[in-house]
Parts: C-alpha cells; sequence; structure tokens
C-alpha cells in the first residue's frame, strides 16, 4: 500500500514537472511559430464596448496591412482576439488564454483601466508585453511600490496630464467660476476631477457627484445654476455625459461643458441631441482636418473606406499600438516577449497617426493633447495643449 502510494506521488511530481516544463517551453518558443502572434484583449461587449469595437476594427486593419506588405521579417502576422466582456475578471481570464494557450508574442488592450489592472499580473508573470491604447489611469504601468512595470505600456496620455490640461485651457478662457460634476464611482471621474481643481486657477463654486448609469441629473444641475457657474467640468464618461448635457440644456444652463477623452465617442451626440451640443469642449488625442499628416489622412481613408465610419480617436489610438508592436517586433528581429519588450522600452520618436512620441522613464508616451470644441454636434475648432 505504501509502496503504491509512493509511486502514485511520484508519478504526480513527474507530471508536474513536465506540465511545468511544458508551460516554460510555451512561454519562450515564440519565434518557433510560422507565424507572428499579437493578442487582443478587448470589450466587445457590455458597457464599454464601444471603446474595444473600434480598437478592435482598427487592429485588424493594421494587421492586414501589415501582411500586404509580407508580415514581419517574411513572417505573416495572426491576431487572435479575446472579448473581455467589459469585465475585468474576464481579462485576466483574457490574458490567461493568449498568454498561456495561444503564445502570443505582446497583448494589445484593454481599453479601460481597471480591465489593464486586472490582467497585469498575468501579464507579467508570463513575461508578456503589453500595449494599451486607451487606458487613462496614472497608475497602470506601476506596482503597487510605484516601481515601474516593466512589460506594459501606452499609447495614450495619462489622466493627470489631460485634467492639467483642461485647467489650462479653462484659465486660457479667463474663465473664473466654474462647477465640477465627477463620476464619484470611477478612478477616471475622482483623478481627473483632483487634477482639473488643483490647476484651475479659478473658483469651484459647486462640487458635485454621480455614480455610473445614473440618469436624472435634475438635482445636481438645479444646484449648479444657481451658483451662477461659467462652466461645467463633467469628469466621466459619455454614457452619463450626454444626458447630463441634454438635461443641463433643457434646464436652460448655457454655460461651457469641458470633458475628458471619455466624451470622445460619437454616441454622446444621440445621447444629448445634436441640438444640445453647443459649447463643448473635451479633450482628444487625435483629431481629424486639414492639418492632418499623410499618414493620418491615409489612415482615415481606409478606416473610412473598411468600416463605412470615420475612426474615433480611440481607433486611431489602436491602429498606433499595433503599429507600435510591429516596430518593436521589426526591431528586435524576433518575435520573443522579452526582446520585444526590450524594444518597446528604447522606443524613441515613434511616427504614429495621432502624432509622435518617445516614452518616459514610467512607459508613458510624451505627446500633445488637443481640445475640441463642439457646436451643433460638428467639431467647430480645435486648441493644442502641450506636454
Amino acid at each position: 500500500m505504501k509502496l503504491k502510494k509512493l509511486v502514485l506521488l511520484l508519478a504526480s511530481v513527474g507530471v508536474l514537472g513536465a506540465c511545468e516544463a511544458a508551460t516554460q517551453t510555451v512561454n519562450n518558443n515564440q519565434d518557433d511559430s510560422a507565424t507572428i502572434k499579437l493578442g487582443g484583449n478587448w470589450e466587445l461587449s457590455g458597457d464599454v464596448s464601444a471603446y474595444g469595437v473600434v480598437q478592435n476594427n482598427a487592429i485588424k486593419m493594421a494587421v492586414q496591412e501589415q501582411n500586404d506588405r509580407g508580415g514581419i521579417d517574411g513572417k505573416p502576422v495572426e491576431y487572435i482576439e479575446f472579448d473581455n466582456k467589459s469585465a475585468p475578471e474576464e481579462s485576466a481570464n483574457g490574458a490567461t488564454r493568449l498568454t498561456d494557450v495561444e503564445n502570443v508574442s505582446v497583448i494589445l488592450g484593454p481599453a479601460t483601466t481597471g480591465s489593464v489592472s486586472a490582467q497585469t499580473p498575468l501579464a507579467t508573470n508570463a513575461t508578456t508585453p503589453v500595449i494599451t491604447a486607451t487606458a487613462t489611469g496614472d497608475g497602470i504601468t506601476l506596482d503597487h511600490t510605484g516601481e515601474v512595470l516593466e512589460y506594459i505600456y501606452r499609447v495614450c496620455f495619462q489622466d493627470s496630464f489631460q485634467g492639467v490640461a483642461l485647467a489650462r485651457f479653462a484659465n486660457q478662457q479667463g474663465w473664473k467660476k466654474g462647477a465640477v460634476i465627477m463620476d464619484n464611482s470611477s478612478d477616471y471621474g475622482q483623478n481627473l476631477s483632483r487634477e482639473f481643481t488643483e490647476n484651475f486657477t479659478g473658483d469651484i463654486v459647486a462640487n458635485e457627484s454621480y455614480v455610473s448609469k445614473e440618469t436624472d441629473f435634475t438635482t445636481i444641475l438645479t444646484n449648479v445654476k444657481s451658483k451662477g457657474a461659467e462652466f461645467i467640468f463633467v469628469a466621466g464618461y459619455y454614457q452619463e455625459a450626454g444626458p447630463l448635457i441634454k438635461q443641463a440644456r433643457e434646464m436652460g444652463i448655457d454655460a461651457a461643458i469641458l470633458g475628458p477623452d471619455g466624451f470622445g465617442n460619437q454616441e454622446i451626440i444621440s445621447l444629448a441631441g445634436p441640438e444640445n451640443m453647443n459649447n463643448i469642449y473635451y479633450s482628444a488625442h487625435f483629431v481629424q482636418g486639414k492639418d492632418m499628416t499623410p499618414k493620418a489622412q491615409a489612415f482615415v481613408d481606409k478606416y473610412r473606406q473598411t468600416y463605412g465610419e470615420d475612426p474615433d480617436m480611440f481607433a486611431a489610438l489602436a491602429y498606433d499600438a499595433a503599429y507600435l508592436a510591429f516596430d518593436a517586433i521589426d526591431r528586435a528581429d524576433s518575435a520573443n516577449r522579452q526582446a520585444i519588450t526590450d524594444q518597446l522600452a528604447q522606443t524613441t520618436n515613434f511616427e504614429g497617426v495621432t502624432g509622435t512620441f518617445s516614452f518616459d522613464e514610467q512607459h508613458n508616451p510624451i505627446k500633445t493633447a488637443y481640445i475640441q470644441e463642439i457646436q451643433q454636434g460638428q467639431v467647430a475648432g480645435t486648441t493644442v495643449i502641450e506636454p
């Protein structure tokens, strides 16, 4: 009986050892693949699918373009997408799937800060570089001690910068009295509100908050209206900002309304009504117009031709994330995860459709922000805010 148990124990140890060895092999043999595998961990369904779908579309277009040019070093790029359903726990599952089962060289995404943070321990453990296009939360490239996470990069500016940029814009307008309405259920809203308030040189005459999925802003807006604010800064996403703008205008509030990049989805116009989208300003990573570079114009034309609609700034950022991955793989001359990570760290003056940027010491891009002015539901002007 004891001998039988010993044999079974040894067999189990052997199986565990074989599994561990197999895992190590899977995590380090990317160069043996006939293709170069990129993983996409995106919000393709769920509450924030509007962000994930356009980014996934842009990456598929970039992959097709790269393959039409012969791939990378003669190998085709294979793109494997995972739907995290807009849930952080599913994002973690996606990271495991993409690294351990699909054996990808790079993960692109997710779109939101919470989902990137949920993915990070899994990707880091698998030594897999991550490039997020739109997760703006300040801390995602750092661990809990403030140390830089080796494998996490982003191509968007962070919340602290856009909060400061919006405050600088408000100061430039000469506004002296402002109101702040923030999404108190998200780090996004809280961080933006803090950075804006600390950098606005006038007076904040009203501080209000709401939670995600709230639809009635009458009480909040009644208080704001009574304070005589020249502008309202709404620190949140388009899902709530649209109805808030509609209700504000219907209540006779014609003050300027400022918002972050979370306003940057066409659905906000449907939610607010184009007739109410006047005197609106929001921070953007990418703007279309006559001053676009040839590369940016080509991207817009191709996206429009492929998907029958104009790309938004999130699609543009994802497109840059894909080409940043291609560039790092090409410079590494390898599909090996660590080799690619090492090259990402050395990126300087990368020319993307959202601008030319280098990474700072915390893996954040040093780049320009744009403040878009909206009148009658249309872009009416752009202000550039330098880093």
